[in-house]
């Protein structure tokens, strides 16, 4: 075994100082070598190994600086037959790429652990469990040690990421890196940006972060500057050769040597410090690429490191404007969600978070001393974070509840808190260091809360002190002066915005307060609460935990904010206050079955469902009036943008529910339901990949379709003997992967010679409508909605 080590310490010295070339793709390359469709790469490892050195060789004979093992999908989810051990088949990937490696005489040639992604969702939105993923991630890692780095590719999900990134802190001792894969509109397929991605990684110790697959070098240069001005460290960028497409049989790309040359020297530009290529770039790609730019310098990147948090969705700066974290997940004074935390009814505890639409972040306290805190705690957390995408402050004083739950959390939370007592620190400190997390900082210790504004900064300092014995960053951390509440004395509001202002001045850390305490005991509290507000926003508070539902503190924030510039032109101020708009927040009205399902509540959606069919209302009535109208609304919103994966998928989940109740009444009265159609839907031959086909099934089932699911790796024969079977007009075919897309051609040429009657709608990441026309499918479909839209047409007719 190679000295980890020292490589270690040469690729993480080198990385971003000098421009860096990656090799290209590896799976085309085998399919012009025999590579079968749907045949696994990895296998070729132990049985052609020839084949593969000959790969890395021609990549190495263009002149990259690193090589990508062919160990892309071998991990313990994908390979389940027993015919693989996956140790095996990672370890002899390394191997052969390190032997081609060695052979290189005049310069280092690294070797890059490639590990792609499991497969499958995670829950909630998935089937497969968090620590599970960790566990199989964890297999790859311990395999590949040979290797100089590890790299993460081809990521779309910041869940899965945080799984992977966690395998390689806990599993292993190399640096790793990790590429995500985004749409045109710069999207993850779960909804999150290229932003709360790298702010993710970096969090959790990424060494790089970067882009791959997915997208031509054209549109990596649109979604790279997002990226860029995110984090400040060093970008990857490995590029299509553009998008496939079929001629003659074979799939093509139509990026040229030369065009994706002059594209990478953009995108050097723009700041990345390491391109290379993905799917359907060769060794001449990659020729063209270094001898364009070698002897180039990657550009130097000033990049301001902000203080943030993030959700699966978007990062929030909190140093560039104040934010609100709302505050009402928390039982202190409220006996409606004590009840709920006893009860474990979670589904009250999601509308509170999703009332406080107004605030940045959310606080989730569930202390109760009667229940297990750290099981309701994990629960809590993770039911918000699936209807709700506003990042989360997780708020407790129990240690082991706050690693637990912030080790599920999707992101980058906030962790409330830890204070000078020696015994907070040792306890919070190793926390926020592993999971690089902000962490709110309370000025007091032993002895108390102290008296004076430089008794708290003392107990400030010295927490920050002992962060950076951690590692911990000073924009890691928000420190709370503490409010006392000024019915016990005169002087207490003042001491805290003195301390407030001295934190800021001395430590250059950002600030948060629980701004309501200093009402307590007072009537008619949010008068003093707002104006404390206001005067603690003016003294420099970065991030205020208030009642976001109070129409006095959204006015003092409001207000704050178009005043100091934060809303520049009082854009947000107006919107909120001009002609009808609705200037105070209200407490909750009854949830409705709309309602539920446009907010992913399982539970609610059961019980409206039942009351209304109770209440006499007809099932079918329900279902075209009420439910599919909710579902039209998300998936509108979905097709727009404006809504993502799991919140789609989590409203496909409280459709099912109520259409649980509603099918259970139909049984029992004898009344019968009509479907819409019958779909056989499938992904094809070698194709191991079911993501996107369970989307599309859940949805079509959610809008009244029989699908009868035929499952992954289908062969063509298979489909063909299922549609005939059950008489279907429609057959959907799903291929995730190029390698695969020729079987998927296959069976459409099956059906027709078969079933001539019967269409065809295709989708998967690697095709579009040009190729679906080329391998003569009747439609296809971008999104789960689209396939939606098309087979409520098709059958419509």
């Amino acid at each position: 075994m190679r000295g980890a080590i020292s490589v270690t310490e040469n690729i993480k010295d080198i990385f971003g100082k000098k421009l860096l070339f990656f090799d290209g793709a590896m799976g085309t390359q085998l399919q012009a070598k025999g590579l079968l469709p749907g045949e696994m790469p990895e296998v070729w490892n132990l049985t052609r190994k020839e084949d593969i050195l000959s790969v890395h060789r021609a990549y190495i004979a263009a002149g990259c600086d690193i090589l990508k093992t062919n160990t892309f999908g071998a991990n313990p989810i994908k390979y389940t037959d027993g015919k693989y051990d996956v140790s095996d088949l990672v370890c002899a990937g390394i191997a052969a790429a390190r032997e081609a490696a060695d052979e290189v005489t005049n310069r280092k040639v690294y070797v890059a652990h490639s590990i792609g992604p499991l497969g499958k969702l995670l829950r909630p939105i998935g089937e497969l469990d968090f620590e599970d993923a960790v566990e199989a991630f964890k297999v790859a890692v311990r395999a590949g040690a040979d290797a100089d780095f590890i790299l993460f590719e081809t990521f779309s999900d910041t869940y899965e990421i945080k799984a992977a990134l966690l395998a390689a802190k806990e599993a292993g001792n190399l640096p790793y890196a990790v590429t995500v894969m985004l749409d045109e509109n710069g999207r993850l397929l779960t909804g999150g940006d290229g932003a709360s991605a790298a702010v993710l990684a970096e969090s959790l110790g990424a060494f790089a972060v970067g882009l791959n697959c997915g997208q031509g070098p054209d549109i990596m240069k649109k979604l790279l500057p997002a990226m860029a001005e995110s984090t400040s460290l060093p970008l990857i960028v490995n590029s299509n050769a553009g998008l496939p497409r079929v001629e003659n049989g074979v799939t093509v790309f139509d990026v040229s040597p030369d065009k994706f040359a002059e594209d990478e020297a953009e995108l050097v530009k723009i700041g990345a410090c390491a391109v290379g290529g993905c799917c359907g770039t060769s060794p001449a790609h990659i020729e063209k690429v270094v001898a364009l730019l070698r002897g180039a310098s990657p550009k130097m990147r000033e990049v301001t490191p902000h203080t943030c948090v993030s959700s699966y969705t978007h990062t929030v700066n909190i140093d560039v404007r104040p934010v609100m974290i709302g505050e009402r997940v928390n039982p202190t004074g409220k006996p409606r969600l004590k009840e709920a935390l006893r009860s474990g009814d979670l589904g009250y505890l999601c509308r509170e978070a999703l009332s406080q639409n107004a605030a940045q972040i959310l606080d989730v306290n569930v202390g109760l001393p009667e229940i297990d805190e750290k099981e309701t705690l994990c629960r809590a957390v993770s039911s918000i974070q699936a209807v709700c995408d506003q990042p989360l402050q997780i708020d407790t004083g129990n240690a082991a509840a706050m690693e637990a739950a912030t080790r599920l959390y999707n992101g980058k939370p906030l962790l409330n808190s830890v204070n000078g007592k020696r015994s907070s620190m040792d306890a919070i400190l190793p926390i926020a260091a592993k999971y690089g997390a902000c962490l709110v900082c309370l000025c007091l210790d032993e002895d108390g809360i102290p008296e004076t504004a430089d008794g708290r900064i003392r107990i400030a300092r010295r927490i920050a002190e002992e962060a950076d014995k951690y590692g911990i960053p000073r924009k890691n951390l928000l420190f709370d002066a503490l409010v006392m509440t000024v019915s016990t004395g005169a002087e207490n509001a003042l001491v805290t915005l003195e301390a407030l202002r001295k934190i800021k001045a001395e430590l250059g850390v950002c600030t948060v307060l629980g701004v309501s305490n200093v009402s307590f005991g007072l009537p008619e509290r949010s008068n003093i609460n707002s104006a404390f507000y206001t005067m603690a926003l003016a003294a420099g508070l970065d991030a205020g935990i208030v009642n976001p539902l109070d129409p006095k503190m959204l006015s003092a924030y409001r207000s704050y904010s178009a005043l100091a510039a934060c809303d520049p032109l009082g854009i947000e101020y107006i919107a909120a206050y001009s002609g009808t708009a609705q200037t105070a927040v209200k407490e909750q009205k009854e949830v409705t079955l709309a309602d539920a399902i446009k907010q992913g509540l399982s539970s609610e959606a059961a019980s409206c469902a039942e009351k209304l069919l109770k209440d006499g209302k007809d099932a079918l009535e329900i279902i075209d009036g009420e439910l599919v109208p909710a579902l039209d609304e998300v998936g509108r919103g979905f097709e727009n943008k404006t809504v993502f994966l799991p919140q789609l998928l989590m409203s496909a989940e409280a459709a099912k529910a109520a259409f649980g109740v509603i099918r259970e009444h139909i049984a029992n009265t004898g009344s019968k339901g009509k479907s819409k159609g019958k779909i056989v839907i499938a992904t094809v031959e070698g194709d191991i990949h079911d993501i996107g086909k369970n989307i599309v099934r859940a949805l079509l089932e959610n809008y009244g379709f029989d699908v009868i699911d035929l499952g992954k790796d289908v062969p063509c024969e298979k489909v063909v003997e299922e549609a005939k079977k059950h008489g279907v007009r429609l057959v959907a075919l799903s291929a995730l992967m190029t390698t695969t897309v020729p079987a998927m051609e296959k069976t459409i040429a099956l059906l027709k010679k078969e079933l001539p009657d019967c269409a065809t709608l295709v989708g998967g990441a690697v095709l579009n409508e040009e190729y679906s026309q080329m391998i003569g499918a009747t439609a296809y479909a971008k999104d789960a909605m689209a396939s939606v839209r098309f087979a409520l047409e098709f059958f419509g007719k």
